[in-house]
């Protein structure tokens, strides 16, 4: 008689499953070779701020993975989203709060946890939200209105809030003005190094401090927001102005990158002014400043890209219009064959030539240019008579390089960052959710 194979339990094949894959992931990613030396900076005190970070175990162990920002009354909150049709609950929150602003007299707060990014999670996400802003609207003696939250992590599992909402006492007694740090790492996923930037600014009132923190290494793509970034300054600003001057500010800056064109579910730029310092009114010199921190921050968030290992700058001029020329900036940035030329080193100029040609942006072959730097590659429809082979694969083995199109065609320019596409990207990705 034939004996019949015992059924195992599906739970004990879902573990096993689990620690298989676990043993089989790749090592933890050293820091990005492009990653600005000197690591984290200093950042100043900003006057009406308190940061503190904790380990409440959303997702990670051991590591601190919620951070909070106390502004202090009279400081006012703007900032940018992304403009992605299946954004997250925080995320819609965030747009209703900025959308109808409120006095400010009584401050503000932004939390944020990493390893879980509480979208496509349905009415539950609503609930989690709701649960964390009145906890923290409790704990803090705030009004609700006045808190904004942002997650980022794994899509579509429920966010357990109640491990958040468990660590609130312990971030309240932690807020300091010197918690830059911990704060940065705390909304850390797959990233390789905090990302920090600073800027002091010299108006007619004296010195205004501006200093902030980003994270963002994949699921790159500009569109407003590419990633999570929060910046502070004590600038004494109304705030229509401050929003006008963000939103003209990541046009210039987080939306002109790129790593792997997939443009998240959670991205949110937050700016908040304590209003303890000078005024800002009308000095040009302070919108400077503020876009030099969001220009900085965005670059280093391309220098992590996942697996990256060349930052590769787009410039794009002689296009019909602006746009035409962006259209081609990112038809280039967020080709996969073009990115991983770069990887290997291979000055293929034939594939900048594919991506121009895709774009959608008017194009006329016989008027175009290609530069690797300094190096002219084509131009005329064919082969520059001076380039060599040699002079563009040994150009190409710089880290940071610079390719410049010319269509010929008009005033239309563009400048846009991204990096090349490794192996290890794949990897990252494949094993993201075990």
């Amino acid at each position: 008689m034939r004996k019949t194979k015992a059924r195992r339990d599906p739970r004990v094949i879902a573990r096993e499953n689990a620690e298989r894959r676990r043993a089989a992931r790749p090592a933890p990613a050293p820091v990005s070779p492009l990653a600005p030396p000197g690591g984290f900076p200093a950042l100043p005190v900003i006057e009406g701020l308190e940061l503190s970070a904790c380990a409440a175990g959303v997702k990670y162990r051991n590591r601190p993975d919620v951070m909070l920002a106390r502004l202090a009354p009279g400081s006012v909150v703007a900032g940018a989203t992304t403009r992605s049709t299946t954004r997250s609950a925080p995320v819609l929150d965030c747009e209703a709060k900025l959308a109808h602003v409120e006095a400010p007299e009584a401050g503000a707060a932004i939390l944020v946890n990493s390893g879980n990014s509480n979208a496509f999670t349905g009415g539950r996400g609503v609930e989690s939200v709701n649960a964390v802003v009145t906890a923290l609207a409790e704990t803090l003696g705030l009004p609700a209105s006045r808190i904004f939250t942002s997650s980022t992590g794994v899509i579509g599992q429920p966010l357990p809030h109640e491990r958040i909402t468990a660590a609130l006492g312990q971030l309240a007694e932690g807020l300091s003005p010197e918690g830059w740090t911990a704060a940065a790492r705390a909304i850390m996923t797959t990233d390789t190094f905090p990302k920090g930037a600073t800027e002091t600014v010299t108006v007619k009132g004296g010195e205004v401090r501006i200093a902030g923190f980003a994270k963002g290494s994949g699921m790159i793509a500009p569109d407003m927001g590419t990633m999570l970034v929060y910046i502070f300054t004590d600038a004494t600003i109304a705030q229509p102005d401050l929003a006008a001057m963000v939103r003209r500010l990541t046009d210039r800056s987080f939306n002109c990158i790129t790593v792997d064109s997939d443009t998240s579910t959670s991205d949110t730029l937050l700016v908040g002014a304590t209003c303890k310092g000078p005024s800002v009114a009308g000095e040009d010199a302070f919108e400077a400043a503020l876009g030099r921190v969001m220009s900085d921050l965005a670059l280093q968030v391309v220098r992590d890209g996942e697996g990256a290992t060349k930052l590769l700058e787009i410039r794009v001029t002689g296009a019909e219009s602006d746009a035409d020329a962006r259209k081609v900036a990112l038809s280039i940035a967020n080709s996969p064959l073009v990115k991983t030329a770069v990887a290997g080193e291979d000055p293929n100029w034939g594939r900048i030539v594919m991506a121009v040609g895709k774009s959608g942006a008017r194009a006329d072959r016989d008027r175009l240019a290609i530069r690797f730097g300094d190096i002219l590659v084509a131009e005329h429809g064919w082969v520059a008579p001076s380039y060599t082979e040699e002079a563009g694969a040994s150009y190409m083995k710089q880290a940071e390089l610079v390719v410049a199109v010319d269509l010929g065609l008009g005033s239309g320019e563009a400048v846009v960052w991204t990096c090349d596409l490794t192996h290890r990207y794949i990897s990252i990705n494949a094993d993201y959710r075990s």
